[in-house]
């Protein structure tokens, strides 16, 4: 708390500092107040001009600045956007291929299942007609393995084909 208050003392005291010299001076001076007055205003007014001399060519050099970054800043900003651009292209192809291998290997999954089912359904019915013979008519039927493996290829390179197409 005391540095506060002794920086503000300080300060106090050469605001009060000033002002009295600036007093003393003028009473002091060999010119006139009118001569005063006049050479303070001229101090002024080439204060103001220097400021604002100061602040147009802050704005020439900042506005110089921002002119010679722009170039590369658009440059940029249209390279990022024909990335995203081209990224949402791709985007939209891999989902429509997608779409048509899911499609196309859900088809060829149903008719696999639907061959399935029709063989099961087959061989129970058979099993059925046979159940119903008596045991001196059972025939034995062989099945043709080269069907079945050919069958079983068909599916699994349709898993194959999915499994491609989804990397």
């Amino acid at each position: 708390m005391s540095e506060n208050n002794s920086a503000l003392g300080f300060v106090l005291g050469s605001v009060i500092g000033a002002a009295v010299g600036a007093v003393a001076g003028m009473m002091l001076a060999p010119r006139s107040g009118a001569e005063n007055r006049a050479v303070a205003a001229d101090a002024m007014n080439d204060a103001w001009d220097s400021a604002v001399d100061a602040y147009e060519h802050g704005a020439a050099t900042f506005g110089s600045k921002v002119e010679s970054i722009r170039p590369s800043f658009d440059a940029k900003s249209d390279e990022l956007r024909s990335k995203v651009d081209l990224a949402r292209e791709r985007m939209d192809q891999i989902r429509d291929s997608l779409s048509d291998t899911v499609s196309t290997t859900s088809a060829t999954m149903q008719d696999t299942i639907d061959s399935v089912s029709s063989r099961v359904n087959d061989a129970m019915d058979q099993l059925n007609v046979n159940a119903s013979k008596p045991a001196s008519s059972v025939k034995v039927d062989v099945v043709d393995a080269a069907e079945e493996a050919e069958e079983a290829e068909k599916a699994e390179k349709a898993a194959e084909d999915v499994a491609e197409k989804t990397e």
